[in-house]
């Protein structure tokens, strides 16, 4: 099943208004890092992005030291970015109020 892209307009609108990810070079992701006061709140981040993930069955690539998570969001079926990446980042930004 293909999903469709998101047009440069549409990606180019989501990063306007979240300046916190930015575009990966080959254009077809979006990364963000992000730090929190500890592992503990870094884990719990994590945990609540993975229980959102895995409802809208869409997961990110990340990784994670101590305080800090590294996000990257594409849509591997779109070879690029999906609205299931917009999603994702309005989602995260619920819940890091950003």
């Amino acid at each position: 099943m293909s999903i469709p892209r998101l047009t440069d307009a549409e990606v180019s609108a989501l990063l306007a208004a979240h300046p916190e990810w930015t575009l990966r070079a080959d254009g077809k992701a979006l990364e963000r890092e992000l730090r929190f006061a500890d592992f503990n709140e870094a884990f719990g981040f994590m945990t609540r992005v993975a229980l959102y993930a895995d409802k809208a069955d869409h997961h990110p690539e990340w990784f994670n030291v101590y305080n800090r998570v590294q996000i990257t969001l594409t849509t591997h079926d779109a070879d690029g970015l999906s609205a299931r990446d917009a999603a994702m980042v309005e989602a995260i930004a619920g819940m890091t109020g950003g």
